[in-house]
Order: C-alpha cells, then sequence, then structure tokens
C-alpha cells in the first residue's frame, strides 16, 4: 500500500474571535464535533510569524456525515491582520474551500435570505453548486458529493477540498497530482465561466484544472475524511497578488490545507525528491492535550501552505479520559465503523 495521503484533515481559518465563527459553522454546515479546543504556543511556525512565537486558540470541528474539518484560529496575542486588497479569483493561495453536500438545491432553499450567496450555477463538470460567504465573508463552495461516512440529519457535511490559486498550473500539478497523488483529472478548461459571476470574474479569461483523488482503503479515518477535490485556477489575463501578501500564517482568511498524512517519513522523502521540502517539521510527536501527532508543512510552487498530519492519538471521552491511540496501530486500513463513529460522542447541541 503506497498511499501517503488519505484526505484532508482540516482547512485553517484565521479569524478574530474563534467561538463566534465556530457557532456559525457548527449551526450552519453541521461542524459540530470539536477534536480539539485548546490554547498553546505556535514555536515551530515562527518562520511564518515573523520570527515570532504567537499564542493562539485554536477549535478544530468535524461533521461527522463525513469530510475534512475546519481548524479555527485566533491569535491571543495579536490581532489578525485583513488583507490590504481583496483577493480575487486567481490570486494565488487559497479563495474558497468546498464543502460536500447532499442536495445542493435543497441546502440551498434551506439557507436564510441574510446569508451572503450566489445564485445556483452549474460546474464544467455538469454539477451543481453555488458560492457562500461564511459570517467572516471568507469564500465557500457548497458542491454535490457522494462520498458520505453517516449521514446525519445535515444536508452538508465537511470540507472536501478547495480552489486554489496558481501562477503555473503546470507547475502545480507537479505537486497536487505528481506529489500527492491527486490524480484524476476531472476537467481542464480555457475560457470565461458563467459560474464565476458571483465572484465578478465571468468576463475574464482563466485556466482551471479540476483534480479529485477517491476514496482509497487507507488511512484510520479515510472513510470519514472521503476523496479529495483540488482546483487550480489560474488567471489569464492579469498578473495575480498573493493573497497572503505582507502578511503571517494565523491572519484572517484561509491560513493552510492540512492532508491526513499515513506515513511521514516517506512523504518527507517523496516531497523533497520533488522538489518540495518540508518547511517545518515537529519530527516527533506534537501533544496537545486533547490530540497528539506529528505534523508537518510545505509550500506549493506559489507559496501557499500545506500540512500534513500524522495522527497518534485522539479524544473520544476528555472528561473520562478515553482516547483512540493509533500510534501502535500496524495497519493503515480504515477503522471499523462504529470505533470512528465515537469521535461524535463529543458533538455540542446548539
Amino acid at each position: 500500500m503506497n498511499e501517503l495521503i488519505s484526505g484532508i484533515q482540516q482547512v485553517g481559518i484565521g479569524v478574530p474571535n474563534v467561538n463566534e465563527v465556530w457557532k456559525w459553522y457548527r449551526r450552519t454546515l453541521g461542524l459540530n464535533v470539536p477534536i480539539f479546543n485548546d490554547e498553546a504556543d505556535a514555536k515551530l511556525m515562527v518562520s511564518y510569524t515573523s520570527g515570532e512565537v504567537r499564542r493562539r486558540h485554536a477549535i478544530m470541528a468535524l461533521n461527522m456525515a463525513g469530510g475534512g474539518g475546519v481548524e479555527i484560529w485566533q491569535y491571543k496575542n495579536r490581532i489578525p491582520v485583513e488583507p490590504a486588497f481583496e483577493p480575487k479569483l486567481g490570486d494565488l493561495g487559497i479563495l474558497s474551500i468546498k464543502i460536500k453536500c447532499l442536495d445542493v438545491p435543497k441546502f440551498y432553499g434551506q439557507l436564510s435570505s441574510e446569508e451572503q450567496k450566489s445564485s445556483l450555477g452549474t460546474s464544467p463538470e455538469k454539477r451543481s453548486h453555488f458560492w457562500l460567504r461564511d459570517c467572516r465573508t471568507n469564500l465557500l463552495q457548497i458542491v454535490s458529493n457522494e462520498s458520505w461516512f453517516r449521514p446525519n440529519g445535515f444536508l452538508t457535511g465537511g470540507v472536501c477540498g478547495a480552489v486554489i490559486g496558481v501562477s503555473d498550473i503546470e507547475k502545480s500539478i507537479r505537486f497536487y497530482a505528481d506529489t500527492l497523488e491527486i490524480d484524476e483529472v476531472v476537467y481542464d478548461k480555457t475560457g470565461t465561466f458563467e459560474d464565476f459571476k458571483f465572484l465578478g470574474a465571468d468576463k475574464e479569461k482563466f485556466r482551471r484544472v479540476l483534480l479529485r483523488k477517491t476514496l482509497g482503503k487507507a488511512g484510520a479515518f479515510g472513510k470519514l475524511l472521503g476523496g479529495v477535490e483540488i482546483e487550480l485556477v489560474q488567471a489569464l489575463d492579469r498578473t495575480p497578488r498573493k493573497i497572503f501578501e505582507d502578511r503571517d500564517w494565523g491572519d484572517a482568511g484561509f491560513i493552510h490545507l492540512c492532508f491526513d498524512a499515513l506515513n511521514m517519513n516517506a512523504l518527507k522523502n517523496r516531497c523533497q525528491a520533488n522538489g518540495f521540502p518540508f518547511t517545518v517539521d515537529s519530527a516527533d510527536s506534537f501533544d496537545m492535550g486533547e490530540a497528539a501527532g506529528r505534523f508537518s508543512y510545505v509550500e506549493d510552487p506559489d507559496g501557499t501552505l500545506i500540512e500534513f498530519v500524522e495522527t497518534h492519538k485522539v479524544p473520544i471521552v476528555k472528561k473520562l479520559g478515553i482516547y483512540l491511540n493509533l500510534k501502535k496501530r500496524k495497519k493503515q486500513t480504515h477503522l471499523p465503523d462504529w470505533m470512528v463513529a465515537t469521535l461524535g460522542w463529543g458533538k455540542v447541541k446548539d
């Protein structure tokens, strides 16, 4: 078995008020199961935080219907810096995350008129989708998806992908398709696109490539996390800017995309061989009190931060001291469904 990633574990979101933003995500999208909720110093990230150790409060939450989570991240000793310009489609970095949905039109109809959303549209794959802004105006794309762990009453699941602005799609494919093996090319289109109207970009010319990795057989939580979609978008009519230009990791917006790693040492060697060395590596095991593992970061060809986490321990019932210890597990196949479902015991009910 040579799979080295098993799905998107989470997307980092820098915000000024972690609890306020999590409230929106759990009530609107069902991301109501906290995997950790704690404060710590981000000591290993100083190369991305202007050389300063930054203290942060982070909540990572899942929707147990399936998909990756959100890691909502708030500085404790700094007000997060907003971008100095409004990021546009094609600007370099994570412009939007993709949220999986059982029934896109039905969920669209359920949303309050107060939510900022586009009209229903159709992707080049001929699938229904629409754009939605969260309570911080971060951009989400609600997309249809057939990969589910256990439907739970919400029409949405978790994160299944991202829309990433790149300067050269061919270089980016070397990273996302060749290195991370998200290598099914669903479409590769160049032109103008009606479904970009909400973004004010339907008259501009782009190349867009959707890459997909379907659910494999590896990873303790692979069945929960599901498949991956990465949409690379290159602006052809203008020179893009970096979304995190003159800002730090942890400032406002999507700060990283995190994949669940199965063999960190092998992944490190593959990334190095392909020209994408780890820029951060916890080397052994981080311990956040409620979760533990090994994490690392790389940069894609345009400097977008990609995180890998090899999970060693996750809480089931924190109050009783019940944890899943994965470090001693020799097999990389999926955990039994009932065991994964125990993560949902910590669900927060509003």
